[in-house]
């Protein structure tokens, strides 16, 4: 069966067409690139009209250049950012700029509900229990869409009124291509809307009184492998597609790149790396801890969790030492050497030379650490005031030294993740790890290194996630028996092991890593509570 499945990532949407036959294969795939709205009131917001011009401009070539034709597309399915806010109205046209995950503008109505009387976390502890009894988590975080979603209502009042639904990103997309209002259960989880206490899955009236939200707001909820609707006219003609074509409910990104990374099993641990970074290992019975921001989220398939935890930042920081370490906005350059300029360089990006330069300097840095919280961070602790810092430069540090502290940056938060995620379940050995990050051998062995565990990576590593997306679809249709099945089809393809040499170094920098924040967090808001 051939597929169309669609990465809507932060700042790109990916389209690909996939066969599943004997196994998975993506054919080709599209890439557009869209903004990311940065205000100075902590907002971030995107354009959903730019999605969806991505969403046709990349499928009209990818099917343009591919012998499978329109008629044969057997369903579509998405794997998208989580937990951002699209308000919509009766014909599904959005009523202002999505708000996206990274938003962090609500600090204002999040206090107003929250930090009153006894408190644990940072909120109100009567609602935060009754939150745990029902959703087995909370929305404890400024980011959380009920946040955005109360902030639009007291802000924006004449847009909230003419509000009729609330979608979440790859749900806002499902309405324009096939009309229906929907919500896939794990999109739901993640509004800390959704009772999920004995498996329930449906929305909460007790917890939307609590917070003040209006039910008629909510969509129907559904399983993501479950048909949401079917290709409409108009749409199928703008994205060059057959009127008709299944859609389905697909899921979040969250629930399906682990999917994707064949990690499905109970016990089994993925670390993913794009724009933002987590840890997520697969749980039978859902779990959480409330100080470390960690939540047992609903996954892809029934009766099984993603216990979750991520940081902001990952890719992005790279992205960040890039800009301003690597191509100097100054323009003052000692090295002249142009990547990927000329035809016969060995690299294929600035990103492999960026890869070749770190792999020079020794495990550790020359003794620098960076702190990669550059729009905050949530676990193990949640606080949008702290920041990105470099720690212990001295005359002799240079850029080259100051990306790979970037890099280890990076892994020193996601090993802090994953020795919290080990407090209340255990984490696999070997781990799976995907995403951009994972493209990079050096990543992979600094990434081995600093956790002490077997990394290993699979041919699809950046499109773990549309791979998710096609699995949906795959299993949903009977095509694939089961998620145990599919992931048999995702294999390994290398492994990285720890090199014992680097495992001094890399625990002293680690343990005066974890210190950093502890031992900054009150300058942090000094320096930036006042920018909110």
């Amino acid at each position: 069966m051939y597929i169309i499945s669609y990465d809507i990532g932060t700042t790109g949407l990916k389209a690909c067409l996939i066969e599943v036959k004997e196994g998975i294969k993506i054919l080709r795939g599209e890439y557009e690139a869209y903004g990311l709205y940065v205000l100075d009131n902590g907002g971030v917001e995107q354009e959903p009209e730019e999605w969806w011009k991505a969403m046709c401009d990349s499928t009209k070539r990818l099917m343009e250049e591919s012998a499978v034709k329109p008629e044969e597309i057997d369903g579509i399915a998405l794997c998208s950012q989580m937990q951002g806010m699209v308000l919509v109205d009766k014909e599904g046209n959005a009523l202002r700029r999505a708000m996206s995950y990274m938003d962090q503008r609500a600090v204002n109505e999040y206090d107003e509900i929250q930090r009153h009387g006894l408190q644990i976390a940072d909120a109100n502890v009567g609602m935060l229990l009754r939150s745990l009894a029902l959703t087995t988590a909370a929305p404890t975080s400024v980011k959380d869409p009920l946040w955005k979603y109360k902030w639009v209502e007291k802000n924006e009042p004449e847009i909230f009124a003419e509000a009729h639904k609330w979608l979440d990103v790859k749900e806002y997309i499902i309405a324009r291509l096939t009309g229906e209002f929907v919500m896939t259960y794990d999109s739901a989880y993640a509004t800390f809307l959704m009772e999920t206490k004995n498996n329930r899955n449906e929305w909460s009236e007790e917890l939307c009184e609590m917070y003040g939200v209006n039910m008629k707001h909510l969509p129907k909820l559904i399983a993501c492998s479950d048909v949401a609707g079917r290709l409409r006219a108009k749409q199928a003609e703008e994205l060059g597609l057959c009127e008709g074509i299944k859609v389905y409910g697909s899921g979040g990104d969250a629930t399906l790149i682990g999917v994707g990374a064949g990690s499905t099993a109970v016990g089994k641990t993925h670390i993913y790396w794009g724009t933002s970074g987590w840890v997520g290992t697969v749980i039978d019975e859902q779990k959480v801890d409330i100080t470390a921001m960690i939540a047992g989220i609903v996954g892809a398939e029934p009766g099984k969790f993603n216990y979750f935890a991520e940081m902001e930042t990952a890719g992005k920081c790279v992205e960040w030492a890039k800009n301003h370490l690597v191509l100097d906005e100054i323009n003052i350059y000692i090295d002249q050497t142009k990547i990927p300029d000329s035809p016969e360089s060995e690299y294929q990006s600035l990103y492999d030379y960026m890869s070749a330069v770190i792999a020079g300097i020794e495990p550790g840095s020359n003794g620098v650490l960076f702190a990669p919280w550059l729009h905050g961070n949530r676990c193990p602790f949640e606080d949008s005031n702290s920041s990105g810092m470099f720690f212990n430069l001295k005359l002799e540090t240079g850029k080259a030294e100051m990306m790979r502290a970037v890099i280890e940056g990076v892994c020193f938060q996601l090993k802090w993740m994953l020795e919290c995620e080990d407090k209340k379940v255990s984490t696999s050995d070997p781990i799976r790890f995907v995403g951009g990050g994972a493209l990079s051998p050096i990543n992979c062995q600094i990434l081995a290194d600093i956790t002490g565990r077997v990394i290993e990576t699979v041919e699809y590593n950046k499109d773990a996630g549309a791979v998710g997306a096609a699995i949906l679809v795959a299993v949903g249709s009977g095509e694939i028996s089961s998620f145990e099945e599919a992931s048999k089809l995702i294999p390994a393809v290398a492994a990285y092991e720890p090199n014992p040499d680097n495992k001094a170094v890399y625990e002293r920098n680690y343990n005066v890593f974890k210190q950093l924040y502890k031992s900054n967090r009150k300058l942090f808001a000094l320096m930036n509570s006042l920018n909110q």
